[in-house]
């Protein structure tokens, strides 16, 4: 289990990493665009990776290179809300392939995918922090070492739960 905690924190394995969360902390009440990650525990669906940059991440997880037209449906009214699209798509979406390196890995949880529930937010992840661990859009992020180093030792079973 990967802990997160709304201090900044994360512990996988007895060990400490230093995190961001949302801009505006944590909830039990998530809806899209409230800029808080969400409290609970998610499964880790996939790794999406840009192939150009990095080697494919070591982990026993599922794991897909990310391309150029590869967005994330943040749309409340669309029918893949909350899922992974191709650009262009004719709802608003988030890219995914970007010219920072935060999302050069992308962990994808599962949050509000089993059933999807409009509104109730998307595009849940882990991924690479900003230089300066600034805080996200309700994502959770951690140096591009650290992801790496954790998602060694993550398999299918493997949680991400977040707490106040």
């Amino acid at each position: 289990m990967i802990e997160i905690y709304s201090s900044g924190k994360a512990i996988f394995k007895e060990k400490e990493y230093r995190c961001a969360i949302g801009k505006n902390g944590v909830t039990e009440n998530k809806t899209e665009g409230d800029g808080k990650t969400p409290i609970g525990c998610f499964e880790i669906k996939k790794v999406l990776y840009r192939k150009d940059r990095i080697k494919k991440p070591q982990t026993k997880l599922l794991v897909e290179a990310i391309e150029e037209n590869d967005g994330w449906c943040d749309d409340v009214n669309d029918k893949n809300y909350n899922r992974q699209i191709k650009l262009p798509y004719n709802a608003h979406c988030e890219k995914l392939w970007r010219d920072d390196e935060i999302y050069d890995i992308i962990v994808v949880l599962g949050f509000n995918d089993n059933p999807v529930i409009l509104g109730k937010g998307s595009a849940i992840f882990l991924h690479i922090a900003g230089k300066d661990y600034s805080p996200t859009s309700g994502c959770i992020a951690l140096s591009k070492k650290d992801l790496l180093e954790i998602l060694k030792d993550c398999d299918k079973n493997t949680l991400v739960c977040a707490r106040n």
